[in-house]
């Protein structure tokens, strides 16, 4: 969509083929003198990320509904307009649609979710314009740092919620201690700032590894969407890799795995980060599934609800298999608490149409959400706040992918449901 100027009537007849907004219960608004606030969503609608935008659609609408003809802010009512913009899985494309609604739609505020490739270029373009903007779903190390952020002075106007490394490394070791192996990880991690930021020498998995008496065999970066994992199968059956771990978009897992099974690689513990997430990717593997783990950063399991619709996260997930027919997937909790903070920073703003005191606001959070509490003063570095982590395993029943929690040494909260096994 290149037309700076759209009228809403306009806009929903041209993203129709999205459905996003269509039979969002949005109404004119109660108040005509009221500034009506624009909400712009950039999200990978296309690519290989677009699993992670599953979800969109029906919280956008949940929140639609909810808000109905207004949301009441300092006594006022302010008609509400959500703006999507495809990133096409593209970081690229991300800031391109981003700056389009900054400069073109003049949106009050942006956010983006779905791996730094989304979130990181969003919250640039917002920074460099002065608007407020909200993130998560990108470990908080790649998104931070991979932005030059400066512990010493943050940012001014971009939030980020999510859990880092810290947290994956150690679910993912602990999960590896419960499997009795020979200690010897294969790594795979690609060359992109989520890849880069795993394998960092000081900051990533390597000093942990060492720490806990694993030993890594890293076959070094891949490209994205690759076709061939034959010579990291290779060094990993060479060097006796028991143990495969790494962040890997679903294509290229599948390939990967469908590779070591060709080739007779038998790990006995795989945690595929991004790729492993979702039940529809590992469901495609078929009994390939069974036994491959995850980190899980929202289930059904965990112990939180929505401070906006009430919702407990268990609700949360099964309203959504009733109205999609899909499975829950762990995005659905994020995307839900991205909007539930902007909505209550909006409601605590002084003035929703400055673009400072929303800012302020959402640096004010302290908020229990559907994945937990957001509190940006908790550090660890400005304009970060940290949400739990889990591990878990798949496992199949009766043909389908079922997700248990087996590993919460950091989040004794969230219940443990079944215990970590070895592959096969």
């Amino acid at each position: 969509m290149t037309k700076h100027t759209l009228s809403r009537r306009g806009f929903m007849k041209a993203t129709g083929a999205t459905g996003l907004l269509a039979a969002s219960g949005i109404a004119s608004p109660a108040i005509a003198k009221t500034k009506k606030l624009k909400i712009g969503f950039v999200t990978p609608q296309t690519g290989p990320l677009a699993i992670f935008a599953e979800p969109d659609q029906f919280t956008l609408n949940q929140f639609a509904k909810k808000i109905g003809d207004g949301l009441m802010i300092n006594g006022s009512k302010h008609e509400i307009e959500f703006i999507v913009k495809d990133s096409q899985s593209n970081s690229n494309r991300a800031s391109s649609v981003a700056q389009e609604l900054i400069l073109g739609e003049e949106v009050d505020v942006i956010c983006a979710t779905s791996t730094p490739d989304t979130t990181n270029p969003v919250a640039d373009q917002a920074e460099l314009n002065g608007v407020p903007c909200l993130t998560n779903d990108t470990p908080w190390q790649p998104h931070f740092f991979g932005r030059q952020g400066d512990p010493a002075k943050g940012f001014q106007y971009t939030y980020h919620f999510f859990w880092g490394l810290e947290d994956i490394i150690g679910s993912f070791v602990n999960m590896w201690d419960k499997v009795d192996t020979n200690k010897v990880v294969g790594a795979l991690w690609p060359n992109d700032p989520d890849g880069n930021g795993w394998a960092h020498p000081e900051l990533g998995f390597p000093p942990v590894m060492t720490q806990r008496g694993y030993k890594l065999v890293d076959p070094g970066r891949y490209q994205n969407m690759s076709d061939d994992f034959s010579a990291q199968i290779s060094a990993f059956k060479q060097a006796g890799v028991e143990i495969v771990t790494g962040v890997v978009i679903p294509p290229d897992f599948t390939t990967f795995w469908t590779q070591a099974a060709q080739q007779g690689f038998h790990p006995k513990v795989v945690n595929a980060a991004k790729a492993t997430e979702f039940p529809q990717a590992v469901g495609a593997l078929g009994d390939r599934a069974d036994g491959l783990s995850v980190e899980v950063w929202w289930s059904p399991h965990h112990p939180f609800s929505s401070g906006f619709t009430g919702q407990t996260s268990a609700e949360l997930a099964a309203d959504y298999e009733a109205q999609t027919g899909n499975p829950w997937t762990m995005p659905l909790g994020f995307k839900h608490s991205l909007f539930e903070v902007i909505f209550d920073s909006l409601q605590r703003s002084e003035d929703p149409t400055d673009p400072d005191s929303i800012a302020a606001a959402i640096k004010a959070t302290n908020y229990n959400s559907v994945v937990g509490n957001i509190n940006f003063a908790g550090g660890p570095v400005p304009n970060i706040a940290k949400t739990p982590l889990v591990g878990g395993q798949w496992r199949l029943e009766n043909g389908k992918p079922v997700l248990d929690i087996v590993e919460n040494g950091a989040h004794p909260d969230i219940p443990l449901t079944g215990e970590m096994k070895a592959i096969g």
